[in-house]
Formats: structure tokens, sequence, C-alpha cells
């Protein structure tokens, strides 16, 4: 695990990008960042919202 970590708090409006760079903060590769993201996206813990609305993230 790398040393430099990165704390987010649940009442910021994050991008798609911040949730992808916190992740890769705390993972060896690339492939386990994929799927660390694909994981939160597809048990809804994380949800992403376009133009005020939440979309379905639709996880291949």
């Amino acid at each position: 695990m790398k040393k430099n970590k990165q704390i987010l708090r649940t009442s910021q409006k994050l991008s798609l990008g911040d949730l992808i760079l916190a992740v890769s903060s705390c993972t060896k590769s690339t492939k386990e960042t994929v799927a660390t993201v694909a994981d939160l996206l597809g048990s809804g813990k994380v949800r992403v919202q376009s133009n005020g609305r939440f979309t379905r993230a639709r996880v291949c």
C-alpha cells in the first residue's frame, strides 16, 4: 500500500476523477484501482450524479 493516503469527507461534491485519485492513492496497480472503483459503483456505495439527477453506473 502506498504511504500517501487521501481521506475524503462525505459532505463534499466530488467528481469521478476525484474518486479515482482517492482510490489510486491506496492501491498498488491500475488494475486494482479499476476493480475497486467498479466495485464501489456496482455495489451502490458510490452514486454518480449528472445535472442533479442520480444516474446508473453500468459496470461491465
